[in-house]
């Protein structure tokens, strides 16, 4: 059985992943440093989800340390970890006079440093391996368009973008993909606490689909990119789930 580590993993899409990862044949390691969540997610899936097949962990992504040692803890104990899942992230909605740089340091600290040091923590382990591996970052359609109140978050999520492409790039050789998933609108917590009822409105407006995304549908998409055969020959993608948002221009 593959050992996959989903951070971020105890709410919104990481527990979705988590949850779809599990019923796909996958032991999961849940990382998050939300030790309440942690205990909410274990309780709630202890029912539907094999507890031996998957572990909670209280991790900081951003606690380089903590993360070296967790990550070779987890290796050590499954023979080697052949998926990872960059799920941990914060988000903010301020307009750009209201942002301050204390905003965009937070921003870039949790959604692109922690996820480079989890993704390069987990691919030295997949190289002295030698067995490749795959690896699937969150972005999102905020880190590739221009939207009100996301110079920060988005700018952080563009950087994760790149930061895919060159990992891609640099690991092809050793037999590790890396890929990212851009989610459009979804309902999860932390787009709750971003979204005002009148923003909801609008998103649900300029998207075709014309409803926000349910996390499993995302979670299902990074599955597929971790899949060593169904999605074998790509690496350093974007994939949008976004129910068109990328795509639209002038609609009904």
């Amino acid at each position: 059985m593959k050992t996959c580590i989903v951070t971020g993993g105890a709410s919104g899409i990481g527990l979705a992943t988590t949850r779809v990862l599990h019923d796909e044949g996958w032991k999961v390691a849940v990382f998050d440093r939300d030790e309440r969540a942690l205990h909410e997610g274990a309780r709630e899936n202890s029912a539907t989800v094999e507890t031996a097949n998957v572990s909670w962990h209280r991790v900081d992504i951003t606690d380089e340390a903590s993360v070296l040692a967790m990550v070779a803890e987890i290796a050590a104990r499954d023979g080697g970890i052949a998926g990872l899942v960059n799920s941990a992230g914060v988000g903010i909605a301020k307009r750009f006079f209201d942002t301050g740089a204390d905003d965009m340091r937070r921003m870039f600290e949790v959604n692109v440093v922690g996820s480079f040091i989890v993704g390069k923590a987990v691919a030295e382990t997949m190289r002295d391996a030698g067995r490749g591996g795959a690896i699937v970052n969150l972005t999102s359609t905020a880190g590739q368009r221009g939207n009100l109140e996301r110079s920060a978050y988005g700018s952080a999520k563009a950087a994760v973008i790149v930061l895919t492409q060159t990992m891609a790039v640099e690991l092809a050789s050793l037999g590790i993909r890396v890929n990212a998933v851009s989610p459009g609108p979804v309902a999860t917590p932390l787009v709750d606490a971003m979204h005002t009822p009148e923003m909801r409105a609008r998103w649900t407006a300029l998207t075709p689909q014309h409803r926000y995304a349910e996390p499993h549908e995302i979670a299902h998409a990074i599955a597929f990119l971790l899949d060593a055969e169904r999605a074998s020959f790509i690496t350093g993608h974007v994939l949008d789930v976004d129910g068109g948002l990328m795509a639209a221009g002038l609609m009904e």
